[in-house]
């Protein structure tokens, strides 16, 4: 019966971007049956501060405003801290729903105990027959290198039969049981933007969890509505926390092998290829992001932010 459902919190976070978050609320409103069910907006130090007028317009959301940017994981701890769900559904706020998403997602975690965090396949919201994600090849810890199932795929159900384990959930949305957050302990904060969501999935699973795609599950995904396709920041925290994942995910051996390989070819081809183009805040960035991993601990929680 619908009144048995396990209560399931919605956790977004908005960082200067009113009209997007509004488009997944009113989505949200519009094809989200399941009950009960809560939504927290977390907005991270938004120059404009809607939250004034989202508790008019949205009274059944709850607001939680912070004053600075918290990044991505620390963003959403704040809304942990405020969710009561047994289960979290965490989305990025450039996404909209689609109908039974939440329950095909719960219907996952009330079937199999042993998921710990569970993703949707992901369309392109501008593209919506073409996939973005529909489960993730495990992680190659010398290259620090995987793939993304049906990327860039037309979407002909080729992939459903893939409901079940995974590599990796995707960090556009993932519904993650509480039980297991109490166990792994929140999103990391080391990482500010970009490979915290991957970062956490290894801590569930060595909690003792599995990683799931929902193949049943949809949801379309804005992608690259908050930093850009190509940004000086994008180019500083995807390299910085590429790093920052292997140190913190690898043994010794294997992180040597990354170092080696990151430093010979990867930093080498890339700084060619942005001298190539013009691009030298590129080189600039990237070589911050080596300097930070050789002068910080890897569980340092407070990154500056990149320039």
């Amino acid at each position: 019966m619908q009144t048995m459902n396990k209560n399931v919190s919605v956790i977004t976070v908005n960082y200067n971007q009113r009209k997007v978050t509004e488009a997944l609320l009113d989505s949200i409103a519009k094809l989200c049956s399941y009950q009960p069910l809560e939504i927290i907006v977390v907005d991270n130090g938004s120059a404009d501060n809607a939250v004034p007028y989202w508790i008019d317009q949205y009274p059944d959301v709850q607001f939680i405003r912070s004053e600075t940017n918290l990044g991505f994981a620390g963003g959403n701890n704040v809304g942990i801290a405020r969710a009561t769900g047994s289960y979290l559904f965490f989305v990025n706020n450039d996404t909209e729903f689609t109908p039974g998403l939440v329950e095909s997602l719960v219907a996952i975690l009330e079937q199999h105990a042993e998921v710990g965090m569970v993703s949707p396949k992901i369309r392109f919201y501008s593209q919506p027959t073409t996939l973005q994600y529909a489960g993730f090849t495990p992680m190659n810890y010398i290259t620090c290198r995987n793939q993304c199932i049906g990327f860039g795929a037309t979407d002909n159900g080729q992939y459903d039969k893939l409901t079940g384990p995974t590599g990796f959930i995707h960090g556009a949305a993932m519904m993650v049981r509480r039980e297991a957050i109490d166990k792994a302990g929140p999103m990391p904060e080391a990482f500010f933007l970009y490979y915290e969501e991957m970062d956490w999935c290894e801590h569930i699973r060595r909690a003792g969890y599995t990683i799931w795609a929902d193949m049943q599950a949809l949801i379309y995904h804005k992608e690259s509505v908050s930093v850009g396709a190509q940004s000086p920041m994008k180019i500083y925290y995807m390299n910085r926390n590429r790093i920052l994942f292997v140190r913190r995910n690898s043994g010794a051996f294997k992180r040597s092998l990354f170092w080696i390989y990151f430093l010979s070819v990867v930093a080498p081809r890339n700084i060619i290829s942005y001298i190539k183009d013009g691009q030298w805040k590129f080189v600039k960035e990237l070589m911050k992001a080596i300097f930070w991993n050789l002068t910080h601990g890897k569980d340092s929680n407070h990154p500056a932010l990149a320039k």
